[in-house]
């Protein structure tokens, strides 16, 4: 009995301890129930893709200026609304993303907003923000501190050069080059792509080189991977047309067919994103 009466008693102390959501809180944790309801279980569907997809990583549902966060807190749960934040920072309309929260003890989150669960194609984007949550947990800053271009940026405190690098993307012999090696990779001349890849470490400097091959392997990875978790779901697969003009986000393409080309003869870069990763760069 006293056993009870002190189960009874811890229980109402947590009652009394959790902090009660607004009509607010209320109302978005039930606008967006169904739809984490169905990412659960899509998840179940596609979590084998890769073992990167495995844990379920938090979202942060924007709309305007508030932050919903929502988390699976034990496994086999539901997703529950754990945090309402209003940051200083402008998040656009449409926002596919996938950062460190401040306001969150620096945990990566999706970030979205909520037209993202109108269609199984948004539910395969999360999935690919999942894939940088997990490349963050793993060993992306492990492989970005061996990075000059890395190291350079965070020593003058540029914590966007990942988004604003000035790559030279509309450099003439770039151009030539880098369609040249989306052809071949698209076509599987796997002899070809090398001698571009050695041409581009060539004529490019050795920053603009760390920042392609940084973006292929962490985009184009998530693209690559995001396009499996398509193929489950009976989607077409995500593809860029791979043509001038350039800019940051052909990476994600080029990235997505080097890594199918290399895999394709190696299966297992497919898990090993570390040797993934040098082999991108150049190892041998």
């Amino acid at each position: 009995m006293r056993k009870i009466l002190i189960g009874i008693c811890i229980f109402t102390l947590v009652c009394l301890w959790a902090p009660a959501q607004s009509e607010e809180e209320q109302a978005a944790a039930a606008r967006y129930a169904a739809g984490f309801k169905k990412l659960v279980e899509l998840h179940v569907g596609v979590k084998d893709v890769h073992p990167l997809l495995e844990g379920l990583y938090p979202v942060a549902v924007v709309e305007g200026e508030v932050f919903y966060v929502f988390e699976v807190m034990e496994k086999g749960r539901p997703y529950e609304l754990v945090m309402t934040a209003r940051p200083p920072m402008i998040v656009p309309q449409g926002v596919r993303a996938a950062f460190p929260l401040d306001f969150y003890d620096n945990r990566m989150a999706c970030i979205v907003t909520g037209e993202v669960f109108d269609d199984l194609s948004g539910y395969a984007t999360i999935f690919h923000e999942f894939i940088h949550c997990a490349q963050m947990a793993t060993c992306e800053l492990e492989l970005k501190a061996r990075l000059s271009i890395a190291q350079q940026a965070e020593a003058v405190g540029d914590y966007m050069w990942e988004l604003a690098h000035p790559f030279p993307y509309s450099d003439g012999t770039f151009v030539e080059i880098y369609t040249l090696f989306l052809e071949r990779a698209a076509a599987g001349d796997m002899a070809a792509v090398s001698r571009c890849r050695a041409f581009l470490q060539e004529v490019l400097n050795a920053q603009d080189y760390e920042y392609m091959v940084w973006q292929e392997w962490k985009e184009g990875f998530a693209r690559y991977i995001e396009n499996r978790v398509r193929a489950e779901l009976g989607l077409e697969p995500r593809e860029s047309e791979g043509a001038p003009p350039f800019d940051r986000v052909s990476f994600y393409e080029g990235g997505a067919r080097y890594i199918s080309l290399l895999v394709s003869e190696n299966p297992e870069l497919e898990k090993d994103i570390k040797e993934l990763f040098r082999r991108m760069a150049g190892g041998s």
